[in-house]
């Protein structure tokens, strides 16, 4: 592991798609996992903080809009990025992601080559 590999945050909350995702950073990222966003926010302003948020839409407590607008209105986890990935590819849905301050939004299933490609743009930005 490099010393300057860095860290993805997955938020969703279904431990098997958190699995799915974190095997498919592995090797190339630090993962973190939260299912829920009070963890997801404690995790995303601890330090060092994570270098890009994956976050699920539909969550029990919080959906992932609300999570992201909390994240863009905090000083000190603003400059995350944050990629959506939800099973619902409307539109309207992509338009919330971006209103609530997400640098991409992708469907589930993921393709892993195309997650990666993703993450790697968000980052390098």
């Amino acid at each position: 592991m490099s010393e300057t590999q860095k860290t993805i945050l997955v938020v969703d909350d279904a431990p098997a798609n958190i699995q799915l995702l974190s095997g498919i950073l592995r090797g190339k990222y630090k993962v973190k996992a939260a299912t829920g966003s009070v963890k997801a926010l404690k995790i995303a302003n601890g330090d060092p903080a994570p270098d890009l948020i994956l976050l699920d839409v539909i969550m029990p407590d919080t959906d992932g809009y609300q999570v992201c607008r909390s994240l863009k209105d905090n000083p000190s986890t603003a400059a995350i990025p944050v990629i959506f990935i939800s099973g619902n590819l409307d539109e309207t849905e992509r338009s919330k992601g971006k209103a609530a301050g997400a640098v991409d939004y992708l469907g589930k299933p993921v393709d892993p080559d195309d997650l990666l490609a993703r993450i790697e743009n968000s980052i390098s930005k």
